[in-house]
C-alpha cells in the first residue's frame, strides 16, 4: 500500500472535527493523521492483502466472541492515540471495561483510546521501516500487544 504524507504547514492544521468530517466526506479514502498533524493518505490494498486482512479480522472476532472479553475492530476504525495521532490498525481489540468507559459520542467518532492489541499486515507495496515505526508509536501510546505480520519475509514482529 502506497502512503502519501502531507504537511499542512504553513496552511494550518485540521481541527479534530475537520479531520473527522474529511474522513466522513471521503469514505473511499483511508486517512490517518500523525502526531505532528500531517495528513497520511494510503491507497487501497490489493486482493491478496485484503484477503489476508479479512482472515485476521475474522479470527480475532471469533476469539473475542468465545472469550467475550472486549471488542474487535477492523481496519476502517481510526483511534485517537494519547499523542494526538489518529491511526487505523489493520485489526484491533479493546478490553471491555476500557471501551465501555468511553462516552457514546467518543465511541461514535474516532475513539480516544489506544487499543490493547493491534495487528498490522504488511502489503506487497509497503516499506517495512514505516510499519515498524507505527508499531513503536502504538507501544509508546499504551498498546499492550502488537503483531506486525510480514508475509513477504515470512516473519512476525511482536
Amino acid at each position: 500500500m502506497t502512503a502519501i504524507t502531507i504537511s499542512l504547514d504553513p496552511v494550518g492544521a485540521l481541527t479534530d472535527e475537520a479531520f473527522y468530517q474529511l474522513c466522513r466526506a471521503k469514505p473511499d479514502v483511508k486517512f490517518e493523521r500523525s502526531a505532528q498533524g500531517e495528513l497520511i493518505i494510503t491507497s487501497p490494498t490489493g486482493g491478496e492483502s485484503g484477503r489476508r486482512n479479512a482472515d485476521i479480522t475474522i479470527d480475532l472476532g471469533i476469539w473475542n466472541r468465545q472469550t467475550q472479553l472486549g471488542y474487535t475492530f477492523d481496519s476502517s476504525t481510526c483511534f485517537k492515540l494519547p499523542n494526538k495521532a489518529e491511526r487505523s490498525p489493520d485489526a484491533a481489540w479493546v478490553e471491555r471495561s476500557r471501551w465501555e468507559a468511553l462516552s457514546p459520542e467518543q465511541r461514535e467518532k474516532f475513539p480516544p483510546i489506544a487499543p490493547d492489541f493491534v495487528i498490522e499486515l504488511r502489503s506487497a507495496s509497503d516499506s517495512l521501516p514505516p510499519l515498524q515505526a507505527k508499531m513503536q508509536e502504538y507501544q509508546a501510546n499504551g498498546v499492550r500487544l502488537g503483531w506486525l505480520l510480514n508475509p513477504q519475509d515470512q516473519q512476525v514482529e511482536i
